[in-house]
Order: C-alpha cells, then sequence, then structure tokens
C-alpha cells in the first residue's frame, strides 16, 4: 500500500486547487508572512512564467518558497556559479529554492601539504 503524500493533513490535490492565500494560512510562519505581505517583484514574475510554460526555468530567485503548484516542474537554480537543475517534488513544499541547490562544495581534504609541521605528515590510517 502506497503513502498518500500530505502536508500538514491537507492532500496534495487539496493544496494544488487553494490559492495562494489560503495555502499561506496552512504554511508556517515564515512563509505566510512572506506569502501574504512581502512577495517580491521578481518572484512574482517567476510564478507568471512558470504558470505558463512547462519547460525548465532559469532562475536566480534562490529565495523563491516552493509552492505547491510548482510539482513535477524543472527549475535551473543559480549557485553563483552555475545552473543548478532542481526537479520539484512534494517533500519540497514550504522549503526554499536554494535548500537543493548547494552553494559551496563539500571539503575533502587530502595529505598534509606544503609546511605542515612534521609530526602532522604522521596521519593514521583508520
Amino acid at each position: 500500500m502506497a503513502k498518500i503524500f500530505t502536508y500538514r493533513g491537507f492532500t496534495l490535490e487539496d493544496l494544488k486547487k487553494m490559492s495562494l492565500e489560503d495555502f499561506a494560512k496552512v504554511a508556517n510562519a515564515e512563509v505566510r508572512r512572506k506569502l501574504l505581505r512581502r512577495m517580491p517583484e521578481k518572484h512574482k514574475k517567476l510564478l507568471l512564467r512558470s504558470r505558463k510554460t512547462s519547460a525548465p526555468l532559469k532562475t536566480h530567485c534562490r529565495d523563491m518558497i516552493i509552492l505547491p503548484e510548482f510539482i513535477g516542474k524543472q527549475f535551473n537554480v543559480h549557485n553563483g556559479k552555475e545552473f543548478i537543475p532542481v526537479r520539484v517534488e512534494p517533500d519540497m513544499i514550504g522549503h526554499y529554492l536554494s535548500e537543493f541547490a548547494l552553494s559551496r562544495k563539500r571539503v575533502q581534504h587530502s595529505a598534509p601539504g606544503m609546511g605542515a609541521t612534521r609530526a602532522s605528515k604522521y596521519v593514521s590510517l583508520k
């Protein structure tokens, strides 16, 4: 039996039928405040563009909140160097696009470099 996705008691179909104001009432305080009070013009433009096309959208709006109508769409989110493809899944609702397009690489340390002390050259192999 497959588990049915719900967001705060609402199914995915219910969320897609909701207006922005209704979704804002269901979402947490930060999302509610952003949607009801201060949605910037660039976010409104991205929302309109996403409604018109189904092709992947390139965007620099990393602080855009993922809305229920974005589910199944693909965004190419700029991380400061390149565009990272992000496919929106139901679990991402209420999060920001930037959370899924990381802007920093993970640090991978190797052997000690030039100028290291003699003691730090002998790294245990555990």
